[in-house]
């Protein structure tokens, strides 16, 4: 590792390079050869547009940020995540299209934001009813989820959405004790909702511990996996908790008026993955509910920004003919999952991709601007959940979602939609302002807590 600041130069650069160890290895890896490609892009073009849209988009976007405190301990951090909702009402949005240019007052009043932050323990801070840092994120974490509350008018927390995933997580694999590490407790079991305690040592076991997130916390050094992960589930749990209070109010049939953007795709990576089947099984719950009221589907759209699928997308766009693009405005392809292993990441797995971590499929889509939007669409029925078919009348709203990605494409910057811009203006911490205000109120809230308030 180099010292602070120290950045390798050129030469050893160009010595590993052309390291024999570096084409040797080269030598024996796989090459996608064009000739011999099964699968190749044939982009289809999209259905008509439509006139019917949802009147509001529902934009939900994280962020983190990992600093240093002081408590005495070396190589103290704090983390903090912040998922922000920003409402946009499509219709006013419309209205102030046919006025431009458009004053900047007028436009903010299209949007309503709010926030959900945490402060959580990094490593070396330990809370007072804590022995280490990592059983301090655990406790910190199971209370977040007890005291995020979204809707003021029934006072339902996300604790109560995240064990409701709980109750269908499969029981046939027990986890390990999460002290097992720290205490040598061997025992594992299920976990259960609100807080117990090991079968076998007694300690506390929270219901979020079922995450594991606490599995990638390192006692020294860096957490941003472990605050990444934070981050990850409490955007796909948030649009849950959303349709779930629609559910209580029994205004489900209102869902029709709202679309759901959501950073990245429909999937939860790492140890919290098993919650993806727990996603999924809910949202069909709640569809066949609004296809029963309304006769439509619930439209929720996961957008990535960058990745392997944002990366292919572009280099099959270009062709060999200079300035002629492979897709036109408004052509669609959804990938299959032979598609994918063929093309985008090799296997030989006769799993389907992402059959442990996504609870819907991709698809690219060229927008009317030209844009290159690589979406993800969620399964909201049985017969969606496939990733084999390319046959869009399995989605009716389909042709609603090409719709809308047409009319937010933004023009601020490449390959975006603006929904998510808001968003990620809402919860994003700059890196440098952000982390001199995170500090300093790492050090109030120290203060706060040494003063015993």
């Amino acid at each position: 590792m180099p010292y602070d600041g120290e950045y390798a130069t050129y030469l050893p650069l160009h010595r590993i390079s052309e390291s024999q160890r570096v084409k040797n290895l080269l030598a024996r890896s796989k090459i996608l050869e064009k000739a011999h490609v099964a699968h190749t892009p044939k982009p289809i073009d999209a259905p008509p547009q439509v006139l019917n849209l949802p009147k509001f988009i529902l934009a939900i976007d994280g962020s983190y940020a990992e600093v240093d405190v002081k408590n005495g301990y070396p190589g103290a951090k704090v983390g903090y995540c912040t998922t922000a909702s920003v409402l946009l009402d499509l219709d006013l949005i419309a209205e102030l299209d046919t006025k431009r240019p458009v004053d900047p007052v007028e436009f903010r009043k299209t949007e309503q934001a709010a926030s959900v932050d945490a402060a959580l323990p990094g490593s070396n801070v330990v809370t007072r009813r804590q022995n280490s840092a990592r059983a301090s994120f655990r406790e910190e974490l199971y209370d977040l989820f007890t005291e995020i509350v979204v809707d003021e008018g029934d006072r339902t927390n996300l604790l109560s959405t995240y064990e409701a995933l709980l109750a269908l997580k499969p029981t046939t694999n027990p986890q390990s004790c999460p002290y097992s590490e720290s205490h040598g407790c061997e025992a594992k079991f299920v976990v259960k909702p609100g807080c117990t305690t090991c079968p076998t040592c007694s300690r506390p076991v929270y219901s979020t511990d079922a995450l594991r997130i606490h599995e990638r916390f390192r006692d020294t050094g860096t957490n941003g996996e472990a605050f990444g992960l934070v981050m990850q589930v409490v955007e796909r749990l948030l649009v849950i908790h959303f349709l779930r209070c629609f559910e209580r109010r029994n205004v489900l049939q209102r869902l029709i008026s709202l679309a759901f953007f959501i950073d990245g795709p429909m999937a939860v990576f790492g140890p919290p993955a098993w919650l993806s089947s727990a996603i999924s099984l809910e949202l069909k719950r709640l569809n066949k509910k609004v296809r029963t009221a309304t006769d439509q589907d619930l439209l929720i759209l996961g957008i990535e920004k960058t990745g392997a699928f944002v990366q292919h997308f572009e280099e099959i766009d270009q062709t060999e003919t200079p300035g002629q693009q492979l897709f036109t405005s408004r052509q669609y392809m959804l990938l299959t999952d032979g598609y994918i292993k063929d093309r985008i990441l090799h296997s030989d797995s006769h799993k389907r991709y992402g059959e442990d971590t996504y609870f819907g499929r991709k698809f690219f889509y060229k927008a009317q601007s030209g844009a290159r939007i690589v979406t993800s669409i969620p399964f909201l029925s049985e017969e969606q959940d496939t990733i084999d078919s390319d046959d869009i009348s399995l989605y009716p709203q389909f042709a609603a979602i090409c719709t809308l990605l047409d009319r937010v494409v933004s023009s601020r910057h490449a390959n975006s939609v603006s929904p998510l811009i808001a968003a990620n203006a809402q919860a994003a911490i700059p890196l440098q302002l952000g982390s001199r205000v995170l500090t300093e109120l790492a050090k109030a809230l120290l203060g706060t807590a040494e003063n015993g308030k």
